[in-house]
């Protein structure tokens, strides 16, 4: 199993999530979160007065999946996630060694 992380501009989770949904994926663990890559934020005016905006505003998609599924998932996020400029996103990927359903007791695959 691997967990696929997102990290995606807020105006694109709709058309992420329906790309997921698309190659079978029904639940996902969402977060608000803010952060900043190589563009170091943003400038923004306020009523006249310019500053930075160090943390930008994105959402955080989290997936549990089986290995087999993962080259769509990334590939789906990718398509549905991509604008083409700076502050796209990032798609991470990890190893997962366990997961139970707590409800259930199922271990492993069956548990996501």
């Amino acid at each position: 199993m691997k967990r696929v992380e997102a990290i995606i501009r807020p105006s694109k989770l709709d058309d992420v999530k329906e790309a997921l949904a698309e190659v079978g994926i029904m639940g996902m663990t969402l977060s608000e979160v803010k952060g900043f890559g190589r563009t170091g934020g943003r400038k923004e005016v306020y009523r006249g007065s310019a500053y930075v905006v160090d943390f930008v505003p994105k959402i955080k998609v989290e997936i549990v999946a089986a290995d087999g599924q993962i080259a769509d998932i990334i590939q789906a996020i990718e398509g549905a996630a991509k604008t083409g400029k700076i502050g796209d996103g990032k798609i991470f990927v990890s190893n997962v060694i366990e997961a139970v359903r707590i409800r259930t007791g199922e271990h492993g695959e069956q548990a996501v």
